[in-house]
């Protein structure tokens, strides 16, 4: 039964505009409609929240509030959001409809997916909350249900409801926001009080998911999957999956570290890192099929969604029998019938006693300790070493059977200081016991002095900054009555100030000594011109004319106001007038002078009344300035006498 058909508000039509016509999903905090803009005639998405919240009117305060912000992120892989409002006891917002499916389902219908689609659609989603981060908000919902896959392949996120700026604390009441498969620890032990590094942890969880087809933490109830978060490390997707590269092992664990100080900071590092791991991957790594996804697969193709690569190829199957260890030891094939013994021959000499069978028996033991030394015994792998301590990983390797060779030292802008940023050879790799591993530890973000760019042009203190690994920010243009037009007056932070590589420098720059500008309505073109450019100042004139008090030709207006302040060089517009607009004046005389007046007035006219001695005391219209009839500029004043 479609139950679409149930819903009070399928059919209708909200703030007299929106008209709904099916129901698409429902999540916690709202319900999504498809339907339709009787304005613009478009299909869109909206979004209404569910009545018991929308009783709540701090709650709709921060909804409208946030969604007001979030319209503000013009991004091709973030939904848009167009509008929102209220019709009675329904708060809604409109948005872009995005024809095609999720990711959630993709993930039902397909399990895990292979490594190139998984980083085809982590890309543009990292993209998108990148976009978000940088703009000072964070998603704090990231999962599956958000991301939408469209019929023609593009990514897009969807569902800012639980978005806030990094700079403010949501006030929760203790209550845990989120899903709790995709929360970070610090969400758990400080609900409201998070910043860009939980939507990095939950990408990281969706990352995994994508490669696995599970989840990394599960458990009879919500308290069990909480605990595990604050208590376990998401495990390397290759334990699920067996034959997944090293490098998306080190991309999970890096996004889903448990300490927010060792993850990337926002997701436009991690997205760096997801491009960093792609590079690195061969094409059979990037399309190998994980087991998962081999029984879930549809037999028709066209069911797929764009995204997933639409060829998959079963991977070539391990050699029959062949122990883990050097390759070659020991193959035999199932499929082959050995030859047959040779004949058995009788021994010639005494039988067979004790010594023979102790020395047959010490044959068979050495012959099977040095298979299992050269298959097992004198090999181990590198362990996960990433973002470990110094210390910490020394003391891994040795458990490992390994050395530390080498210690190397990098900047690191995502990698906290004195923590490994990578070993070689690299985590997983299956090297002889007693071996030596090299470490790059972390010096932390490299700093720069921010140097002294008083007096430079703007262009060539973009440039100092450039070659010192730092960048221009926001660029404000101030007078100054000593530092020269265009030339840097003051820098934010201050010369001297030691700042992390590629961090923004915001400029001050001079517009020069401040230039009065002259009054110059009422004068003719030439007048004016003359007027401005003696005092420093360009002169553009407006197309458009327009009636003014002044005669036709003459300067109506100007911009900037006489007694403003300009730089030096700065241009004036000036706008001409047409002359005073001609308004016919009414026939009052003999009116009451209430109603007369109003009569003048509502016609654009200014009314003096002229009593004398003879008027004090009455009430009518005796004679007019002007005429009944006859035509006036606007805003003139008509005088009336009184009787």
């Amino acid at each position: 039964m479609d139950t679409t058909l149930q819903d009070p508000l399928v059919g209708q039509v909200l703030d007299g505009r929106y008209r709904v016509d099916a129901r698409i999903a429902v999540g916690g905090m709202a319900t999504v409609y498809r339907a339709v803009d009787t304005r613009l005639d478009r299909v869109l998405a909206l979004k209404v929240m569910h009545p018991g919240l929308a009783a709540d009117g701090t709650f709709v305060d921060r909804f409208i509030r946030e969604a007001k912000s979030v319209a503000r992120l013009a991004h091709p892989n973030v939904v848009q959001v167009f509008d929102q409002g209220t019709d009675g006891s329904y708060v809604y917002l409109a948005m872009e409809y995005v024809a095609g499916c999720t990711l959630r389902d993709v993930l039902r219908d397909r399990g895990a997916l292979q490594p190139r689609a998984a980083l085809d659609i982590l890309e543009p989603v990292l993209a998108a909350l990148g976009a978000a981060h940088r703009a000072g908000f964070v998603h704090r919902d990231m999962k599956p249900e958000n991301v939408l896959i469209g019929d023609d392949g593009r990514v897009k996120v969807a569902d800012f409801g639980l978005v806030r700026s990094v700079d403010t604390v949501t006030n929760t009441s203790g209550a845990v926001l989120g899903t709790v498969s995709y929360l970070a620890p610090e969400q758990i032990e400080q609900p409201g009080a998070a910043d860009a590094r939980v939507d990095v942890y939950a990408c990281g969880v969706v990352l995994y998911e994508m490669l696995t087809g599970e989840k990394p933490h599960d458990g009879e109830s919500p308290a069990i999957v909480l605990y595990k978060h604050l208590h376990e490390d998401v495990p390397p997707p290759s334990a699920i999956v067996p034959g997944l590269p090293f490098e998306l092992d080190e991309l999970v664990a890096s996004a889903t570290a448990r300490a927010p100080d060792l993850r990337p900071h926002d997701a436009v590092a991690l997205l760096a890192q997801a491009r960093e791991a792609r590079a690195a991957l061969g094409a059979d790594q990037l399309d190998m099929v994980p087991p998962q996804a081999l029984t879930t697969q549809h037999s028709n193709a066209e069911d797929r969604t764009s995204v997933i690569p639409r060829s998959l190829t079963v991977p070539r199957p391990l050699p029959v029998n062949e122990p883990e260890g050097e390759p070659g030891l020991n193959r035999t094939s199932r499929f082959e019938t050995p030859p047959p013994p040779p004949p058995r021959r009788r021994r010639s000499g005494p039988p067979r006693g004790p010594l023979a069978i102790v020395v047959a028996l010490l044959l068979i033991l050495g012959v099977g300790a040095g298979v299992w030394y050269i298959n097992s015994g004198q090999f181990t792998k590198v362990p996960a070493l990433i973002g470990k301590t110094e210390a910490q990983a020394e003391d891994r390797l040795e458990a490992a059977g390994l050395e530390v060779g080498t210690v190397k030292r990098e900047y690191s802008d995502t990698v906290k200081r004195g923590r490994v940023i990578n070993s070689d050879p690299t985590v997983g790799t299956r090297i002889r016991s007693n071996d030596s591993v090299t470490l790059t530890i972390s010096k932390g973000p490299e700093t720069v002095q921010l140097g002294d760019l008083k007096g430079l042009r703007l262009d060539k203190a973009r440039e100092r900054l450039k070659n010192d690994g730092l960048q221009a920010g926001m660029v404000t243009r101030e007078f100054s009555d000593d530092v020269i037009k265009g030339m840097v007056i003051s820098t934010d932070p201050e010369p001297g100030t030691t700042l992390r590589s590629g961090a923004a420098v915001a400029l001050v720059v001079s517009k020069g000594s401040p230039v009065d500008v002259p009054e110059v309505t009422g004068e003719s073109l030439e007048d004016a011109k003359a007027d401005l450019e003696e005092a420093g100042l360009k002169v553009k004139v407006a197309t458009e004319q327009v009636n003014s008090e002044y005669d036709k030709g003459l300067v109506a207006a100007q911009t900037p106001e006489q007694g403003s302040e300009a730089a030096e060089g700065d241009t004036v517009t000036l706008t001409i007038s047409k002359g005073p607009e001609m308004v016919e004046v009414p026939d009052v005389v003999g009116d009451k002078v209430d109603d007369a007046k109003a009569e003048l007035e509502a016609a654009g006219f200014e009314v003096d009344e002229d009593r004398g001695i003879l008027g004090l005391f009455g009430d009518t219209v005796k004679s007019q300035s002007v005429e009944g009839g006859q035509t006036a500029p606007k805003g003139s004043t008509i005088t009336i006498e009184i009787r």
